[in-house]
């Protein structure tokens, strides 16, 4: 099942995508979608509606695909061929980061470059959203607790990030730094999460190329050692690293300007289209 949320920021309404990629209105169903319907019992109420009895949604904006996301959590070097390319070691545990909530931004929406910026970044990641509570969980039982996943831009200015002392997280979480979307979907249509490609262009050339299958530490592990420090919650997002391809790692390095088109994908997670604006033209 696709989940997605449709209207202008602020009015999004439920929809689910139909078999032929239309979006069908939830509205006379539930709400929203946010935390309680990620739950299992009411996912199932949801997949037992046949999609064709919903009003059609066409035209309308995607926002995020749900709401009630009390944090986000990011998973730095999560791919050993994207730490060689930032010349940092591979790392022996998860490194875990956390992206403002104010980031969060449609998938389609445009990115704003922070004021002051000049050496913003792309980054396609794989996000697992957490159905259920999460604490110090095994690995085995790890996804049981994952509603779905879905594409995310880890945005990232490297000169607030890297340059400026302390923590990654002040080049993370700058304004429209974090689309999510199109579609939340849910765990039963990914039944492998570790063999998913993925791919970004900026203005039309491929930048990225990559899969799930190499990554470090995989989505198991990752939501398992997250949940011994912090407990996951419904609704929280997990982004889990980036394959290589980014800006940083070209020689000279390649940043976002103003005017450049970001394209990203993931297989079976959908597309996103974001066009890069100045400081101020949000």
């Amino acid at each position: 099942m696709k989940l997605v949320r449709v209207g202008q920021p602020g009015a999004e309404r439920p929809g689910v995508v139909d078999r032929d990629g239309r979006v069908r209105d939830l509205s006379a169903v539930i709400g929203n979608i946010g935390p309680d319907e990620l739950a299992p019992a009411a996912l199932a109420r949801l997949a037992a509606i046949d999609p064709a009895t919903l009003p059609l949604v066409e035209g309308a904006r995607h926002g995020v695909p749900w709401t009630g996301i009390g944090k986000i959590i990011a998973i730095g070097l999560n791919y050993a061929d994207h730490a060689a390319e930032a010349g940092m070691p591979l790392p022996a545990e998860p490194i875990v980061f956390l992206k403002a909530n104010s980031s969060l931004n449609g998938p389609n929406d445009a990115v704003m470059l922070p004021f002051g910026s000049e050496k913003s970044d792309w980054e396609v990641e794989l996000g697992v959203v957490i159905g259920t509570t999460a604490r110090n969980v095994s690995k085995a039982q790890a996804l049981e607790h994952v509603a779905g996943y879905c594409v995310v831009n880890d945005v990232s200015e490297r000169e607030f990030q890297i340059e400026r002392g302390g923590t990654w997280d002040k080049g993370k979480g700058c304004d429209t730094f974090c689309p999510v979307g199109p579609w939340l979907v849910t765990r039963d249509e990914v039944p492998e999460p570790q063999n998913l490609a993925m791919w970004l262009d900026v203005n039309g050339q491929r930048m990225q190329k990559g899969s799930t299958a190499t990554m470090v530490f995989d989505v198991a592990t990752v939501v398992s050692y997250v949940s011994r420090f912090m407990t996951l919650l419904p609704g929280d997002l997990i982004a889990t690293g980036t394959p290589p391809g980014v800006g940083m790692g070209f020689k000279p390095p390649r940043y976002l300007r103003a005017g450049d088109t970001m394209r990203l994908g993931i297989a079976g997670l959908g597309e996103q289209t974001q066009q890069v604006v100045p400081y101020g033209e949000r």
